[in-house]
C-alpha cells in the first residue's frame, strides 16, 4: 500500500476546502464541450462526506425547479476548480440523507453563528478601515496641495545679492 500512497500523494491537492456538512456551498467545476471548455457553478447543501486521501468525495444538493438534485464532487479532482462556502449550518448528524424527503422551508438549516463576527466587531472594522482611509486621502493630497501652491514671486533686487 505504500507503493499506491506514494503515487497518490503526486496527484492530491495541497489546498483542500475546509468543508463540513450542512455548509452551503459553491462549487465550480471545469466542463469540456466538445473543444470547449467552461466552468460551471453548482450551489447547494452538502449532504454527506466520504473516503479519505485521494478517494474522498463530498455531495452536494440543490432544488432546482422543484426537482431535487445531487452531485457527488471528488475533493482532489482536477475538474473541481474551486470550493467556496457560502454560510455554515448547525447540523447533529454525519449524513443529510433525511433532506431528500424534504420539500420547500422543511428543507432549511440552522445557520451557524460562531465562525461569523459579531455586528459589533464589524462596526469597530469599519471605522477603523474609514479613519484609515481618510488619513491615506490626507497624506496624498497633502503633497499635492504644496506642489499647486504659487510660488512667492523673486524680485530683482533679491536675485542681484
Amino acid at each position: 500500500m505504500q507503493i499506491v500512497d506514494s503515487i497518490e500523494k503526486k496527484f492530491m491537492k495541497t489546498k483542500i476546502p475546509n468543508i463540513s456538512i450542512g455548509d452551503q456551498v459553491e462549487v465550480s467545476s471545469k466542463i469540456v464541450e466538445g473543444d470547449k471548455e467552461r466552468i460551471q457553478k453548482f450551489i447547494g447543501t452538502v449532504i454527506a462526506k466520504k473516503g479519505a486521501g485521494m478517494r474522498a468525495n463530498f455531495t452536494v444538493r440543490r432544488i432546482v425547479q422543484g426537482e431535487g438534485a445531487e452531485r457527488i464532487f471528488p475533493i482532489h479532482s482536477p475538474n473541481v476548480k474551486k470550493v467556496e462556502v457560502v454560510k455554515s449550518s448547525k447540523v447533529r448528524r454525519a449524513k443529510l440523507y433525511y433532506l431528500r424527503d424534504r420539500k420547500g422551508k422543511e428543507t432549511r438549516l440552522k445557520e451557524k453563528f460562531s465562525k461569523l463576527v459579531s455586528k459589533a466587531e464589524r462596526i469597530a472594522a469599519k471605522a477603523e478601515l474609514r479613519a484609515k482611509l481618510k488619513a491615506e486621502a490626507a497624506q496624498k493630497s497633502a503633497p499635492a496641495k504644496e506642489a499647486t501652491a504659487p510660488k512667492p514671486e523673486v524680485s530683482a533686487e533679491q536675485t542681484e545679492d
